[in-house]
């Protein structure tokens, strides 16, 4: 049993931890909300950065592969008119991601379609302009206790050379893929791309903050040959007490809240 002199700390460990639960079931941005309590992979900040980072400018059509709660095609949608097919997997991803385009500006905009991507690719005829993905990664580590988040985190649905394969078959001739992973993963998928007649053209650098370890890599690959591709760097902090730099402010504030 709780003693009065208790229950004021007990009340506010309560509060500490329902806040909690509800900071992990969504993520509101300043135009739309993302519920993500149905699926294994989380809002983070390196995904929002790879959506704020596309350019949309010369985009008619737009693909997301693996498109999770819908985070990236939103991002997007925000910057463009154009439409923009959002295919997803895992059954209870697309449903969350059908639920959270329903209740955006953009719900006539894009199209969330519950299938696997090969599947899908042996089907549409549409080129894309645009393909954007933030793929499976740590396909090295200990796989985790639940099978969404392996299949969200480890490649069991989609390995980097499938994917490969895939946007080369659905990428238009002049079009722009654009992907995130970590640095090792990023030099294999580099490799695999290449092997379908895609060059890497640019590639931004992510680091946690100033003097930090890099984190992740955005590549951006078209089927234009360039041989001195573009080198970017990005530090989201200033340094490990949480500042954000003011890069990342000016990428992130037409998404963020509090920036």
């Amino acid at each position: 049993m709780i003693s009065r002199r208790e229950l004021p700390h007990f009340i506010i460990l309560l509060q500490k931890i329902q806040h909690s639960m509800g900071k992990n079931s969504f993520f509101q941005f300043k135009q739309f909300r993302i519920n993500q309590d149905q699926c294994a992979m989380k809002v983070c900040t390196d995904s929002c950065v790879l959506g704020a980072y596309t350019a949309v400018e010369t985009a008619i059509h737009i693909l997301d592969i693996g498109t999770g709660t819908g985070l990236l095609a939103l991002m997007l949608a925000q910057r463009t008119d154009s439409p923009i097919d959002a295919v997803e997997i895992d059954e209870a991803a697309a449903q969350q991601a059908n639920e959270n385009v329903k209740n955006s500006p953009w719900s006539h905009q894009i199209k969330v379609i519950q299938q696997d991507i090969l599947q899908f690719s042996q089907t549409t005829l549409l080129p894309y302009d645009l393909i954007v993905c933030n793929p499976p990664f740590f396909s090295n580590h200990l796989k985790r206790k639940h099978s969404t988040q392996n299949v969200a985190m480890h490649g069991e649905a989609l390995q980097l050379p499938e994917l490969a394969q895939v946007v080369s078959t659905l990428l238009a001739s002049t079009g722009r893929f654009i992907t995130l992973l970590p640095p090792y993963e990023s030099s294999q998928l580099e490799k695999n791309c290449f092997d379908y007649g895609l060059y890497k053209y640019e590639e931004l650098q992510l680091f946690d903050y100033i003097e930090g370890k890099q984190i992740r890599t955005i590549n951006s690959f078209s089927f234009t040959k360039d041989s001195t591709p573009q080198t970017k760097t990005l530090y989201i902090k200033t340094s490990v007490d949480g500042t954000y730099t003011d890069d990342f402010i000016q990428l992130l504030k037409p998404y963020y809240l509090n920036l």
